[in-house]
């Protein structure tokens, strides 16, 4: 590092960053004070002053995550229902296709919280408050799409990703992940599926790029 962070926001901001990474590289368990302090090139005691408690230090990493993701996936600035289907379609399979490339550590260590939270009730409301952003994005789009059933339609969508992420970036499709074509059309058909339509499909090279 540089230069050290000058603000406590700033501060507070590289120690979050830096237990994201932590908890990508190392697990949980790799995840100490001293760790984020070593690894930020912060003077010992630094992430203490920030998060006193190793509770303290999970919340922060987890509305770190929440933050970073909400730009990563960008839901708000996704095309509006009512300008196509398809492009809606090119823009989520970008989405994902991000979330499984350019931003694999990040998802890795939304996993290692996931787990974290199934066993400290305390963090467990904290990811659950963080995570219910994306569901209001998305009901509100499936909703504006069309459907009929626009919380359980949702859901359906975020269990479809989240098994796609999981076996692409730590299971046995880690190696292989899919193709942004690949990514659109297994969204096309899931949502001809909810709303009884049949998106255009994008099976030309170079139709969708990833920015």
């Amino acid at each position: 590092m540089s230069e050290r962070p000058t603000t406590p926001a700033a501060r507070a901001g590289l120690v979050a960053d830096t237990a994201l990474a932590l908890l990508a590289e190392r697990g949980m368990r790799g995840l100490t004070h001293r760790a984020v302090d070593d690894a930020a090139g912060l003077p010992q005691g630094s992430t203490s002053n920030v998060a006193r408690t190793r509770q303290a230090l999970l919340e922060l990493a987890v509305r770190r995550l929440a933050d970073r993701e909400e730009r990563v996936l960008a839901l708000q600035d996704l095309p509006a229902p009512r300008e196509g289907t398809d492009a809606l379609l090119d823009a989520l399979a970008l989405t994902v296709h991000r979330a499984l490339t350019q931003n694999r550590d990040l998802t890795l260590a939304r996993y290692e919280l996931a787990l974290e939270a199934t066993r400290r009730p305390e963090l467990r409301a904290h990811f659950d408050t963080a995570g219910a952003r994306f569901r209001t994005h998305l009901t509100a789009l499936v909703t504006a799409l069309g459907s009929p059933s626009p919380d359980r339609h949702a859901l359906t969508l975020i269990a479809w990703a989240d098994g796609l992420l999981l076996s692409c970036v730590a299971g046995s499709y880690h190696a292989d992940p899919p193709t942004i074509p690949d990514i659109r059309a297994d969204l096309g058909e899931i949502i001809e599926g909810m709303l009884g339509t049949q998106p255009a499909p994008r099976n030309a090279p170079g139709s969708a790029t990833p920015s």
